[in-house]
């Protein structure tokens, strides 16, 4: 079923957007100091070419330990990351929603554009996995909490 959908996907409208996601990757990369942004857009951008049976999930809740993206210049990162390039990509993202939601087969993937266009406004710090395994980090984080509370 995920085939299906990622197909059907990638021919209505997850191409343009996964297209959208590289070209800011590139202009990122030419600036020279955007490099860092640049590898999150091709991650992301590979994520929309085929979203389902994907999630994309903080590092730190997938590792269990703070690196660059997720701390505090991971934040300054994606604040500078939101007035540059965020907000379009995000308006992208909303525009081939609005565009699914008229269609009744379009529904499912108006709702992948929403989810995305969500990632676009603060994409430092995230990573793509399958949805399994971030389900298991969940779990895994949810123990943890768990095993807080019991001991506190």
């Amino acid at each position: 079923m995920r085939a299906i959908l990622n197909f059907l996907w990638f021919i209505l409208g997850g191409v343009l957007m996964g297209l959208a996601w590289w070209l800011v990757g590139l202009v990122a990369f030419v600036t020279i100091v955007g490099i860092p942004w640049g590898r999150a857009c091709f991650v992301m951008g590979n994520f929309s070419f085929f979203p389902f049976g994907k999630e994309a999930i903080n590092r730190r809740d997938l590792t269990g330990a703070h690196d660059i993206g997720t701390g505090a210049l991971g934040m300054v990162g994606n604040v500078i990351w939101f007035l540059f390039a965020g907000v379009w990509l995000a308006l992208g993202h909303v525009g081939c929603a609005i565009a699914n939601f008229v269609t009744i087969i379009g529904i499912p993937f108006g709702w992948q554009h929403l989810k995305l266009a969500g990632i676009a406004l603060a994409p430092n710090g995230m990573t793509v996995v399958t949805k399994e395994v971030a389900a298991a980090a969940r779990q895994r984080n949810a123990a943890a909490t768990v095993d807080g509370l019991r001991k506190g």
